[in-house]
């Protein structure tokens, strides 16, 4: 056996282990970051996930349904009546809150989360509504029958509002408003438990949400499993309704 064949067969120095194992870690971090960059510029961009704090928005959305927010066509192809949207609140729409505090660990752990998608730890602070009026928009309740109008076109919301057994229409909140521009007027489907548009008219915003404040628009309902699927904008509902005078 020569020398040559003696080298072959010795052990490998432990410190080509370590340079393996080394490199093996290094991909693994390098394949995390990116994976953790791409979740951040997919939530920032494109998707958000909230869930629902409250029953507002029954039967369309129930309390602690997660949601996904689409952000970026928006962008490009605005919002129409009907859209259910995610927003900051303007001002005074929600009670102050006080938040307990968390050990750093836990809220470590829940900011990676968010990052990705997982966690939405800022949902109590948005709120979560179906634009009912347009920038323009002539916005009126009620008729005789309790409808709300649009540009003085009646409009049937059975499709998607919530009613207590026995009734007929939502409980009458007269208002009678001119959508500013680059705002909206939003309202909930629980008509008779929401704060909406309607009682928020002594606040800062009047009432409207400025489309600055409007995250994006909710798309898909992801959790609970037996209710995951699309949700339903109802543009039809708003087919017959004209643009603004002058627009």
């Amino acid at each position: 056996m020569t020398t040559d064949d003696l080298a072959a067969q010795a052990p490998k120095p432990a410190r080509s282990r370590s340079r393996r194992l080394g490199l093996l870690l290094r991909d693994v971090l390098v394949i995390v970051a990116i994976a953790l960059a791409v979740s951040f510029l997919v939530k920032t961009f494109l998707v958000r996930s909230f869930y629902i704090p409250s029953g507002s928005m029954e039967r369309t959305l129930l309390k602690d349904d997660r949601i996904l927010v689409d952000q970026l066509t928006p962008r490009f192809g605005g919002y129409a009546r009907g859209d259910v949207v995610v927003f900051r609140d303007p001002g005074g729409w929600l009670p102050p809150t006080v938040e307990q505090a968390r050990p750093p660990l836990v809220e470590g752990m829940d900011w990676v989360l968010s990052v990705v998608g997982l966690s939405a730890p800022d949902s109590k602070d948005h709120l979560i509504k179906r634009i009912i009026g347009m920038p323009g928009d002539h916005v009126v309740c009620c008729n005789a029958v309790g409808q709300i109008t649009v540009n003085d076109v009646p409009i049937d919301e059975s499709a998607y509002v919530s009613l207590a057994d026995g009734q007929s229409a939502p409980q009458e909140v007269p208002f009678d408003v001119t959508v500013p521009e680059n705002s909206l007027w939003v309202l909930g489907d629980n008509r008779d438990h929401s704060r909406d548009s309607r009682y928020n008219r002594d606040q800062p915003s009047q009432g409207f949400v400025p489309l600055d404040n409007v995250v994006g628009r909710a798309f898909l309902i992801t959790w609970p499993l037996d209710r995951f699927g699309l949700i339903d904008f109802h543009h039809d509902v708003f087919a017959g309704v004209p643009a603004p005078e002058g627009r």
